[in-house]
């Protein structure tokens, strides 16, 4: 056996704990990695973090090296960055992403880590999860040069999807939130902000992001006809309204889903490819400004709770994990 770990688990809803771990050495084909940094993604893990995970997305929402099942105790993560210490030679000393949970050694197959490229600082690579769901939208979403572009919701999804986007050639793209203090985050990502109610209309495409009946009201009303909004939302147990009178049908607009979970099979790409594709998006240093907040790997247990109820505003919450 290697050394003790710990790891960080929801031992019910609203309460979780670090439990010590057990991790093996690794064989032939795996790696053992120590973790430099873990990301909170605020909106999935704050859902699980509260128990809001309906009973029939359990098996959609598991996370790839998840333990324990819905609602607690579980064991759930999936951004984070570390160096691999031991395990297939070619990649001992690399830095590495993996969808792992927050613990602090763990074994895994190496084929379920990434190399960072050089150039991306470890701590801003655990953001490669969610820029992976922004480029995933964008591809549902099919942007055109010059297209003009809303994105609805300035949290961590939404600020991801306005990032990369901005990238797009002679596109106008707005960051729509009701927080003022979101235009100054629009202004880092080189993108223009709007309250909602003066937002720019006539778009050709509207990313959803705000977990909100109201931002998807006024993201359909944003659209010009004919055009689209792709929801990144997921509302857990909510339930959602939208007005699809009025006039929804008479714009003949559309809403598509989007999830990272599932890639378009017109896109002709594999996870893994999509993965490195994020990585190398994230050498721009505008992601910087996504990373909100950080804490030791000892406090998850009284940081959790306040970004669950939203006492410590966040986009990405950065972990730090002891070095040895």
């Amino acid at each position: 056996m290697s050394d003790d770990a710990s790891a960080f688990w929801l031992a019910s809803p609203g309460a979780g704990e670090i439990r010590p771990e057990r991790v093996p050495a690794p064989a032939r084909d795996e790696v053992l990695v120590r973790t430099l940094h873990s990301g909170i993604s605020r909106g999935t893990e704050t859902l699980v973090f509260a128990g809001r995970v309906p009973e029939s997305q359990w098996a959609a929402m598991r996370a790839p090296f998840q333990e324990g099942e819905f609602p607690a105790p579980v064991k759930y993560g999936y951004l984070n960055v570390g160096v691999v210490e031991d395990g297939v030679a070619d990649l001992v000393g690399k830095t590495v992403f993996c969808l792992y949970p927050h613990q602090t050694r763990y074994v895994v197959p190496a084929s379920a880590v990434t190399v960072v490229p050089p150039g991306v600082p470890a701590h801003r690579a655990v953001l490669a999860g969610t820029v992976e769901t922004a480029v995933n939208a964008l591809w549902d979403g099919s942007p055109q040069i010059g297209d003009r572009i809303a994105i609805v919701g300035a949290g961590m999804v939404g600020a991801s999807v306005a990032a990369v986007a901005a990238g797009l050639p002679g596109v106008r793209v707005q960051l729509v939130d009701p927080d003022p203090s979101r235009s100054a985050l629009a202004d880092a990502l080189g993108v223009s902000y709007a309250a909602p109610a003066d937002a720019d209309g006539d778009c050709d495409l509207v990313v959803h992001a705000s977990a909100t009946s109201e931002g998807l009201t006024r993201a359909l009303e944003l659209l010009a006809p004919e055009a689209t909004v792709v929801e990144l939302s997921w509302y857990g147990d909510r339930q959602v309204s939208v007005p699809l009178g009025e006039f929804f049908h008479s714009r003949r607009l559309t809403v598509r889903s989007s999830q990272v979970g599932g890639i378009a099979p017109n896109r002709r790409r594999t996870y893994a490819q999509r993965l490195a594709l994020s990585l190398e998006l994230l050498r721009d240093p505008v992601f910087d400004a996504l990373i909100t907040g950080r804490s030791r790997f000892s406090e998850l247990p009284e940081v959790m709770p306040r970004l669950a109820d939203g006492s410590l505003p966040a986009l990405c919450h950065v972990i730090d994990y002891p070095e040895e």
